[in-house]
């Protein structure tokens, strides 16, 4: 199964990306914290490790770490505005709970 972007998240990225400068994708991965357990990590990537996965959605590279896959599989990241908020919003299927606060989830 493949990690995606949204059209809109993947034109996010890119303008951020041209705008940075510099860049050959968004990284995506978990790590553990929180209070339901592991919490999505975000960055903008200017290389890849020979063991991580790459997928490309909408012309723009989502990489992910092999340990972060077994998570992430199947997860579409999107890029929303609700009124003066945006941001990204991820679509896990694997995610079981959430935290209350949204900041962590659990597989």
């Amino acid at each position: 199964m493949a990690v995606t972007l949204t059209e809109s998240a993947a034109k996010h990225v890119a303008n951020y990306i041209a705008r940075r400068g510099k860049g050959i994708g968004l990284r995506l991965g978990v790590k553990t914290t929180g209070c339901s357990g592991m919490a999505y990590k975000l960055e903008f990537a200017d290389a890849a490790q020979p063991e991580d996965r790459l997928f490309e959605s909408h012309g723009v590279k989502v990489i992910v770490d092999p340990k972060s896959l077994a998570y992430l599989e199947g997860t579409e990241l999107d890029y929303t505005r609700e009124g003066l908020n945006e941001g990204f919003k991820f679509n896990n299927p694997n995610e079981k709970d959430r935290c209350g606060c949204g900041e962590s989830f659990h597989v």
